[in-house]
């Protein structure tokens, strides 16, 4: 495992867009928000790029920008704009040397799960599943503070829990590292070269825009790919955008009927409306789904 160095006020923070064009005027605004937070904030040549197609940029630009993120001294993290897709383009040009050398916070979620599987696979590097500068920092409610300064700022111990949306689907106590992300994503890389390990642990999934019958078969996918072999629990994110909870239930529950773990329900993480909690992917945590739901980060996710 690589922890990154912690942010403090005055980091300099590089905003990318690996994946869709984001639009000008919320970068701007997500910008100023940062900046309002202490930071100091560094948009990358190519973040605002149009074109082709849906992409902020080539698969050429787009690489650039990570690469100079990465490789420059002055960076002390990294936030993407949006998600969008085409982050996965990215993977085959990646410089893993480059980036193993010059390990630093990376902050994104949605299509960027593609990415974070790829620093955690090929480096052991913890990043963050949490607000972007686009979609999230550039409305005044989007971003849970809470979480995102214990995660950033180096706490040894802290948690989320009911207040931050999470509930019971199936009570139980479980353990383990945390991995996950967009299930889509999560599930369309399987088969690949870039695909997540089946390392156990708890699992984080969440999505949008997507059916019950849709969660039921990415979860059948994952389970028949041995994905859930070693899997200690789950935490599904919050539902809002996807459809009515109670359908979706269903379908989880019944995906995962042979699954014995705690599973943990409404996190409001990745896509979400409000306050948009950070998450660690790549450290120790504890769930406890057996009274009042709760899921500890054990350790910090960053040195300082």
């Amino acid at each position: 495992m690589i922890k990154p160095k912690a942010l403090k006020k005055g980091s300099l923070l590089a905003v990318v867009s690996p994946a869709s064009t984001p639009k000008a005027e919320l970068v701007a605004a997500g910008v100023a928000r940062l900046e309002g937070l202490g930071y100091r904030v560094r948009v990358s040549a190519h973040a605002l790029d149009k074109g082709p197609l849906y992409y902020a940029g080539t698969v050429e630009d787009r690489l650039a920008d990570l690469h100079a993120a990465f490789a420059d001294p002055e960076v002390d993290g990294i936030v993407c704009a949006r998600g969008g897709w085409g982050s996965a383009e990215l993977l085959p040009g990646l410089d893993k040397e480059l980036i193993r050398t010059n390990p630093k916070v990376f902050v994104g979620y949605s299509d960027l799960t593609s990415f974070q599987t790829w620093l955690w696979n090929e480096i052991g590097l913890v990043s963050f599943y949490a607000p972007m500068v686009a979609a999230d920092f550039s409305r005044l409610d989007a971003a849970e503070m809470g979480s995102w300064e214990s995660a950033l700022g180096g706490a040894e111990e802290w948690s989320v829990g009911a207040a931050e949306g999470l509930r019971v689907l199936r009570p139980g106590k479980a353990e383990g590292v945390l991995t996950g992300g967009c299930l889509s994503i999560y599930a369309e890389a399987l088969g690949t070269p870039y695909a997540a390990k089946a390392e156990g642990g708890i699992l984080f999934l969440e999505d949008i825009g997507t059916k019950p019958y849709q969660w039921d078969r990415m979860l059948v996918h994952l389970r028949y790919a041995g994905m859930l072999k070693d899997v200690t629990g789950i935490v599904f994110g919050d539902m809002e955008q996807n459809g009515a909870d109670a359908e979706i239930e269903a379908s989880i529950l019944h995906a995962l009927r042979e699954f014995e773990g705690p599973i943990g329900f409404g996190l409001r993480s990745g896509h979400v409306s409000v306050a948009n909690v950070t998450l660690p992917l790549g450290v120790k945590v504890r769930l406890d789904l057996t009274g009042e739901p709760e899921l500890r980060f054990v350790e910090a996710a960053v040195t300082r």
